[in-house]
């Protein structure tokens, strides 16, 4: 086996409460369970990185100077927490957005796979043996079309999962599915 693997994690609904548009480390507060999850990730030999759509830039909600202090933030307290995170990537861009530099479609935006692919290229990633923890359909379309072996919808709701993903409603669970 050549490449890498990894744990590709969404940020707000995975990492962070999802307060809608987290754009102020005031609002940011850190999943229950997060800090053991990750680090028992780490232990089992996967790198981590976070993909996050970020449309509260394109709506003019918060700015990208905004994003980067939260993400700041949130790295800085992982690393304390002696979680490294080999990669974070945002996509700011929404077609409804009002900010015109992000007033348009990305491929980067979940549900195209874009930054899914970022992560596999610049990680150096077998995306076969890597796995996407996201709270979202649209998470799990994105590492679907990535190649990503492994997605774990991370939900207390009972949907009707697209065939290869695995339904967890929490970290523990989560845990056990990571199976690539």
């Amino acid at each position: 086996m050549t490449g890498n693997r990894a744990l590709l994690l969404d940020r707000d609904g995975v990492i962070n409460i999802d307060c809608g548009y987290v754009g102020d480390v005031a609002r940011f507060e850190f999943m229950p369970g997060l800090f053991p999850f990750l680090r028992a990730v780490r232990d089992r030999g996967f790198r981590l990185a976070v993909l996050t759509n970020q449309s509260g830039v394109a709506r003019g909600l918060y700015g990208a100077a905004d994003h980067a202090a939260v993400t700041a933030h949130m790295l800085t307290a992982l690393k304390r927490e002696g979680i490294d995170i080999d990669l974070n990537l945002a996509c700011f861009e929404h077609p409804e957005g009002t900010v015109a530099p992000y007033a348009r479609e990305s491929f980067w935006r979940k549900p195209h796979p874009g930054m899914v692919l970022e992560a596999v290229r610049r990680l150096d990633l077998d995306a076969s043996r890597s796995a996407f923890l996201g709270d979202n359909l649209r998470d799990m379309q994105a590492a679907q079309g990535g190649g990503i072996g492994a997605c774990l919808w991370l939900t207390q709701k009972k949907p009707v999962p697209p065939p290869g993903v695995r339904v967890v409603t929490g970290f523990d669970e989560a845990l056990i599915n990571l199976s690539v």
